[in-house]
């Protein structure tokens, strides 16, 4: 490597390498398999043996070998990528860890994902941009269940070409037998994956055999070693012949004369004269210039990064996506799709997360778990929740159609990722497996006589006032005096009470985390039927989960939705228990009873915060009615 800085210290020689590197193909590849199968030491062979290894990071790979190293006095190729000081501490990777490398035939980027089970999630974000996948099996150990989990995961999200690295095998006797044996289970394993192409290789990362060149000691092997095998296997999908499709990520307007939409190109090619589709509006126009920060191109395909002007001024924003005029592509606000599941908070259906799909970014609700994948036999397992590392075919739906496609025609826009609304944290990686027949033929039918037009009859503007609080905190009784002093006012209202709901539209539902949230999602969809018929609608539902009512805000227009939290402490809620629930529930015959064994939590920007402890429920209601007033909802 020093060497390589000497040459290149001229800048005819930097620029004659540069160059080179630029003709030479990409390949993007991971790690992966069971904990202990040897990634790490497999990557830091790689770049030992190809000499890519700074003078000064050898002598630090020696010392850190003598502090934390697994082998002996030999030196340690893990701690070339075991970066985080807690992974060389165990002995295990965490974090994913990516490095680049090259030679004269190709460049890579590998990256090093964790095997331990709670860390999959991090797997999953290795193999998100990976083309092919270097499974890992211990060769003394075998097929684990981690193992299938990997492989699983790594064809969800679209790898097709498999090495399956037999690692260790020095530590079996270099046994033809046994790698066979592994090399036979991993292809029956995974023979409904989808892979089109499974090498298997023989190894030991620890010693170099068959990792860069072929071993002696393997004699009975005659495939290529690992490096020769990476640096001709071909992964390129044919992307520049397919229709094209690129997602706008930005809306380019640096002057009142320039109006450009600048974005990847995830497939196809396009030139100056071509005709082009806003997928969502249909909305066609003529491309007049490919403009790049080094001029204007006569023509750009897959993965160039350009700006496109267009003829005609037409709306377009971030999250749509422009196709060729003669190549649609569907969209759609309901599909099929498998998800991997990465938080520790369950998945429940119904709930409402956002969706961010290509460029765009949208709410939406799984509806339905289909079935849990069991990753040790694939089979299918009913589930009405998914925990932490579960993979399952769900369906989702979104507020709002999008541009997508199969995951197995566009990784771009085939794959999603699933974000907590309250903490903002990925939760799950998604593929779409299929768009649902008719999601775009369902639209909204406009009525004659609009919303405002009846809440003009009833002299008031519509709105939900949504009540919130602990199981005896008062909601129930403050709405019932607003919606008397409203009764007197002459105003038309409604009272949706949690207890009387359950009695009709939610009787089909008990208490479990997921049917609360659906309980929400049902009671949000009646409010806004009544706000639409020019009501003020009170909805009283203890309604625990920060998460749902932000959902059921979501589904009403701005200044329609009034948080109104009714704040009491648990313990005058204990004191007053009208309905004698806290008593049952304290006493263990209650389960999953809100402020006990279940959460609550509390909204954290209401609209009004009405303390019960501080004033009478008459007073508390007054203040509701001058809110109304003050919003002019109201005179």
């Amino acid at each position: 490597m020093s060497s390589l800085l000497a040459e290149t210290a001229d800048p005819a020689p930097l620029q004659q390498f540069l160059a080179k590197q630029e003709r030479i193909g990409l390949l993007r590849f991971l790690t992966c398999g069971s904990v202990d199968d040897g990634k790490s030491t497999l990557i830091g062979r790689l770049l030992f043996d190809t000499k890519l290894i700074f003078d000064d990071q050898l002598a630090t790979l020696k010392r850190d070998s003598v502090k934390h190293g697994t082998v002996g006095e030999d030196i340690d190729l893990a701690l070339l990528v075991d970066g985080l000081e807690a992974e060389r501490e165990q002995g295990i990777t965490i974090d994913v860890a990516y490095r680049f490398f090259t030679t004269d035939k190709r460049r890579f980027i590998v990256a090093d994902t964790p095997g331990h089970e709670q860390y999959t999630r991090n797997m999953a974000t290795g193999a998100s941009n990976a083309d092919l996948a270097v499974v890992l099996v211990d060769a003394r150990h075998g097929i684990l269940t981690q193992t299938r989990r990997h492989s699983f995961i790594a064809s969800l999200l679209g790898i097709r070409h498999v090495v399956l690295a037999v690692n260790k095998i020095d530590l079996v006797d270099f046994s033809e037998s046994r790698f066979a044996q592994i090399r036979d289970e991993y292809a029956r394993a995974t023979r409904d994956l989808g892979f089109l192409s499974l090498t298997a290789i023989p190894l030991s990362a620890r010693f170099g055999d068959n990792v860069i060149e072929r071993s002696a000691r393997t004699p009975w092997y005659t495939g290529p070693s690992l490096l020769q095998y990476l640096e001709t296997v071909n992964v390129d999908p044919a992307v520049d012949v397919q229709p094209l499709r690129m997602p706008v990520q930005w809306v380019n307007r640096p002057n009142l004369d320039f109006r450009g939409y600048s974005g990847t190109i995830v497939s196809g090619t396009v030139r100056p004269g071509n005709r082009v589709t806003v997928a969502a509006s249909g909305r066609t126009s003529t491309v007049s210039r490919i403009v790049t920060m080094d001029g204007d191109l006569e023509s750009a395909s897959a993965g160039a990064a350009v700006t496109l002007t267009l003829a005609d001024q037409i709306d377009i924003s971030r999250g749509d996506v422009l196709t060729n005029a003669k190549d649609p592509i569907s969209v759609a606000d309901k599909f099929d799709a498998h998800i991997v599941w990465l938080a520790d908070q369950p998945l429940f259906p119904g709930r409402s997360y956002v969706i961010k799909l290509g460029t765009r970014s949208v709410s939406g609700t799984i509806t339905h778990i289909r079935h849990r994948i069991d990753v040790n036999s694939y089979a299918h397992v009913p589930a009405a929740t998914l925990g932490v590392n579960d993979v399952a075919a769900i369906s989702v739906s979104l507020i709002a159609p999008v541009a997508l496609e199969r995951f197995a025609d566009s990784r771009n826009l085939g794959g999603f990722i699933v974000i907590d609304r309250l903490s903002n944290a990925t939760v799950g990686v998604g593929m779409v497996e299929a768009i649902t027949p008719g999601s775009t033929n369902i639209v909204w039918h406009d009525m004659a006589v609009d919303k405002e037009s009846r809440a003009a009859l009833k002299g008031q503007r519509p709105a939900a006032l949504w009540f919130t609080g602990l199981s005896g905190a008062g909601k129930s009784t403050i709405a019932n005096l607003v919606d008397r002093k409203l009764h007197a006012l002459g105003r038309h209202s409604y009272i949706l009470d949690g207890d009387n709901v359950r009695h009709g539209l939610n009787r089909d539902l008990g208490f479990s985390e997921a049917d609360r949230v659906e309980n929400i999602r049902r009671a949000a969809e009646a409010a806004r039927l009544m706000v639409d018929a020019g009501l003020i609608v009170m909805v009283s539902f203890i309604s625990p989960y920060r998460s749902d009512r932000d959902a059921a805000r979501e589904r009403f227009e701005a200044g329609e939705f009034i948080e109104v939290y009714i704040d009491t402490p648990i313990d005058e809620c204990r004191r007053r228990d009208p309905k004698g629930l806290y008593a049952r529930a304290d006493a263990g015959q209650i389960r999953n009873f809100t402020g006990v064994d279940a959460p609550y939590e509390a909204p954290a920007a209401p609209e009004l915060h009405l303390h019960t402890t501080q004033a009478d429920a008459e007073v508390l209601a007054d203040r509701v009615i001058e809110e109304l007033r003050r919003r002019a909802l109201i005179t």
